[in-house]
């Protein structure tokens, strides 16, 4: 025993750690870092710089995503095997002068897998057992540092960095990374400035391949930012004339030529020495970024339609580098967005820049959104054309229509190729199905994988194309409009009349599409007036949520010289009033007395004689949804003759107020209640009279007369209109013909719901489509108050959240109303959603429900079969919402689900993920 511990290289001597000294040195940690060296080439030759961007001062991967294959995926042989050489440094040569080094290997090798969790106790634990030596701390800290910047966490970083700049000028050597770290940080904290003093310093430090090439780059990156162009060219020429990678190389250059172009302020000279580019074989790969470089010429000098050709030119050329093709793409959607006015294709380019894009691209939220906001535009432009086509095909003569639709409709004559070789010209079917049973499954469109990964990659070469013939064309013959206009308009037939046009006949396809022509005169009305809803939510849209005054002018204008009279006219006055104020006095000036002159009772004329209008409106509806709720309790105790007194009495205050209808309406069922039949018609034609074009009350109104008047024989017999029912009294309906409105009715056996309850009348296609997508109005806005509460539409744009809620689709939908207040009584808003269904979507069977959550509830209406009908209710009842609900607005929120996750809310925090979830995808 005493032999072999006197052998032992484990005793502390100096033979011993002379031994452990040499075979540290020279076994593991000379080897360990030859491989290191290694690896960090291979990862600089691999990864792909952004050269729109700074260039990273140091390459770093990108966390580990320990749910997926990534972390099998980022080890390497060579980390191993610097790892497993660290450890037995730690184990077995613990008298060596190397174990310090081998902590920081260990820290490096969990750093380069992503795992920086890890890195950061590595290489604190080496930071703090080796403070003494400032060497090795400073290394440590500077590495803890890296972690903690690719952790995400600068604050945590920073103060490391403190320490690492105290210790910074205590060492002679090794200080280029800890400077290279310090200007790193400078970069993402836009402190350019101190971010060249560091690299400028580091440069001097270091003598390795980073130092001539990549730092001097981003040097000249740096200057060219801080527009010290002179300084910018230095380093730039010094990139160019050393043996830096092609791509750097050729960035470098095309850089060069950008900087004399600001020192000489010759951009036609510019765009002569980029597209000579294009003539060298060698940047044949850069081709997208030459002709990307030029566009950006062409929009600094304002020739915009260059500047389109150009970036288009970008687009097609990019086919190995999706990142310049998104670029471009994104500088297009801009272009069109910000400077040509074409939102329709702005959008359609955000789309396809989304698409293309990292996620992590600076600014992609904001991509996201106006792709969104924009489709707000793009719909109602396709229905403006869609109706615009159909009114021509029924204004033409029979023949001539006739004719038009058998071109329209005409099959396409696909070439069949044959195997001649096959029995009679017959196509080898056996020959598909043996190579199929050769390929073991492994056939392309049989592996939904290898559609996938084709699908994905097309989008990036791309972008987002409409599955339809003639993909690539950007610029389409009427020909192919009408047949894509004839295609949307297929497309948006109810289900129940066409299931799928590509199978039914050429016969059917023009049947159906002939019942969507406005061939009478009122759906000629109905057809107009689609259309001038359009026109009018895109101008507003173009005035309060684009705030581009120039164009919604525009769209008003193009309105008013197609419909002169239209139900907006006091709306687009006051727009163009508003509109016209900073451009035009005179034409300013005339609108404003024609609002006043023929809406004078409006709120525009209102709001323009009193500018503080809008507030002291806003305190009068809340004072009026205070006493509606009141008066509203009463009705639900029968106390009929104090509802019919509190209504007078809120005439009389409040005369023209906004709920004037509902009041009216109240108190006409409370007179039904307490009078004979003939002062209940003459209650129900005068809220007719004073509404006409209410959309709530008068639809409702309308169907209690027409019930009424079929019975009245009945009514006129009794001496009170509607009386309670037992089981005595005779009923209004059959049973077999009541339809129930409500699961939980308001008010109990109340008369007013049998009175209302018909059969359900059978509805025609294109009524259908009516009730699917009803218009919307988006009210016009003031700037000086805010008249109107307009529905702006914003888009919250993605946060990562979990999978809880699916988009797939569903056998039933609802309609929810989310009231975030417990305490607030909803039974008066559940009445006014109960009054909507009635008179707008009556014989539908829909219901209203209320769910109650410990913090929320839930007002429900459904069911709905498919997400186009309950969207369609969505919208009918979204303008309505502000008068139906008698709860502060900021307390409710609407929005359509599936049954499915609709089960899956529980509480607040799920229904705010799903509401969360609703605005990311519908």
């Amino acid at each position: 025993m005493a032999f072999f511990y006197s052998c032992s290289t484990q005793k502390d001597n100096a033979t011993n750690r002379g031994l452990q000294n040499l075979s540290a040195r020279y076994n593991y940690i000379y080897n360990s870092n030859v491989l290191l060296d290694t690896y960090q080439e291979n990862l600089s030759q691999t990864h792909k710089d952004n050269y729109d961007n700074f260039l990273a001062v140091y390459i770093a991967p990108e966390a580990i995503d320990y749910s997926s294959t990534a972390l099998a995926n980022s080890d390497s042989k060579d980390l191993g095997e610097i790892t497993q050489k660290a450890q037995t440094i730690v184990a077995e040569k613990g008298l060596s002068n190397y174990v310090d080094d081998a902590y920081i290997l260990l820290g490096k090798t969990n750093f380069y897998r992503g795992n920086f969790f890890t890195a950061v106790e590595y290489f604190d634990y080496t930071a703090r057992a080796y403070k003494k030596d400032n060497n090795v701390f400073l290394n440590g800290l500077n590495w803890k540092a890296r972690s903690l910047m690719q952790l995400n966490n600068p604050e945590a970083a920073l103060k490391v960095l403190d320490s690492v700049i105290f210790i910074l000028d205590s060492v002679k050597k090794d200080k280029a990374e800890p400077l290279a770290t310090l200007a790193q940080m400078s970069i993402n904290q836009l402190d350019y400035k101190k971010a060249i003093f560091y690299l400028e310093e580091a440069t001097k430090e270091s003598n390795k391949i980073h130092s001539r090439t990549r730092w001097p780059f981003i040097l000249a990156q740096l200057y060219e930012h801080e527009k010290e162009y002179d300084a910018s060219l230095k380093y730039y020429t010094k990139v160019e004339n050393s043996n830096a990678p092609f791509q750097m190389y050729f960035n470098a250059k095309l850089s060069k030529i950008r900087i004399y172009d600001f020192l000489n302020d010759q951009s036609s000279d510019r765009k002569t020495a980029l597209l000579k580019l294009l003539k060298d074989d060698k940047n044949l790969d850069y081709t997208d970024q030459i002709y990307y470089e030029v566009a950006e010429d062409y929009l600094g000098d304002k020739d915009y339609s260059k500047a389109e050709e150009y970036y288009k030119l970008s687009i097609n050329k990019s086919l190995i580098n999706p990142y310049q093709k998104g670029i471009s793409y994104l500088k297009l959607a801009d272009l069109y967005f910000k400077d040509l006015g074409n939102y329709v294709n702005a959008k359609l380019y955000y789309d396809s820049a989304a698409t293309t894009l990292p996620k992590n691209y600076k600014g992609y939220e904001s991509i996201v959104k106006k792709a969104q906001n924009l489709e707000y535009l793009t719909k109602r432009y396709q229905i403006i054309a869609m109706q615009d086509s159909l009114q021509l095909f029924a204004k033409m003569p029979q023949q001539a229509r006739e004719k038009a639709l058998d071109e329209l409709f005409e099959p396409k004559k696909e070439e069949v190729v044959a195997d001649k070789k096959a029995n009679n010209g017959k196509l080898s079917v056996d020959r598909l199905n043996s190579s199929n049973k050769q390929n073991n499954g492994k056939f392309y469109f049989s592996n939904t994988s290898a559609v996938s990964n084709g699908f994905s990659d097309f989008r990036k070469r791309w972008g987002n194309r409409v599955l339809e013939d003639n993909w690539r064309q950007s610029l389409k013959s009427s020909a192919q409009v009408n047949k894509e206009t004839q295609n949307a308009a297929i497309g948006n037939l109810p289900a129940t009349a066409i299931e799928n046009t590509a199978s039914i006949s050429k016969e059917e396809q023009i049947k159906a599409y002939t019942l969507l022509f406005p061939l009478s005169a009122e759906r000629m009305v109905k057809s107009d007036q689609q259309i001038i809803d359009a026109y009018y939510e895109i101008a507003s849209f173009y005035q309060q949520v684009l705030e581009d005054e120039a164009e919604a002018t525009k769209v008003y204008e193009i309105l008013l010289a197609r419909y002169p009279q239209n139900n907006h006219l006091d709306a687009i006055y006051y727009s163009l009033y508003l509109d016209y104020a900073k451009t035009n006095k005179a034409k300013s000036e005339s609108y404003k007395n024609m609002v006043l002159a023929k809406f004078p009772s409006s709120v525009y004329a209102k709001t323009i004689l009193d500018p503080n209008f809008s507030a002291k409106q806003n305190a009068l509806d809340l004072e009026v949804n205070k006493i509606y709720n009141v008066v509203f309790e009463d009705y639900e105790q029968k106390q009929f003759p104090q509802v019919i007194n509190g209504v007078n009495e809120v005439n009389q205050r409040f005369p023209g107020n906004s709920l004037q209808a509902q009041y009216e309406y109240l108190k006409a069922i409370s007179i039904g209640r307490t009078q004979h039949v003939d002062s209940l018609i003459i209650a129900f034609e005068k809220i007719i009279a004073a509404n006409p074009n209410d959309a709530l009350i008068t639809p409702l109104v309308k169907d209690h007369l027409v019930y009424i008047n079929e019975n009245l024989a009945s009514y006129k017999s009794r001496p009170i209109a509607l009386i309670d029912f037992d089981g005595a009294e005779p009923r209004f309906v059959k049973p077999k013909e009541i339809i129930v409105v409500a699961a939980k009715p308001t008010i109990k056996a109340d008369p007013v719901k049998v009175l209302v309850e018909q059969e359900p009348k059978k509805v025609l296609p294109e009524k259908v489509i009516e009730v699917i997508a009803p218009p919307v109005t988006l009210p016009a806005i003031t700037k000086q108050a805010d008249t109107l509460a307009a529905t702006k539409s914003t888009v919250t744009v993605a946060k990562p959240i979990d999978n809880l809620f699916s988009k797939a689709e569903s056998n039933t939908y609802f309609y929810v109303v989310a009231v975030s207040d417990v305490t607030v009584s909803v039974s008066s808003s559940r009445f006014g959603v109960g009054q909507f269904n009635r008179g707008n979507f009556s014989g539908t069977g829909l219901k209203h429900q209320l769910q109650e959550l410990d913090e929320d509830q839930l007002i429900y209406v459904g069911d709905f079969g498919s997400v186009i009908d309950v969207k369609g209710y969505s919208e009918g009842i979204t303008p309505q919402l502000s008068r139906i609900m008698k709860v502060p607005a900021a307390k409710y929120t609407g929005f359509y689900i599936s049954k499915e996750n609709f089960e899956k809310i529980k509480n607040r925090e799920t229904l705010n993920k799903y509401i969360e979830f609703f605005r990311n995808n519908f």
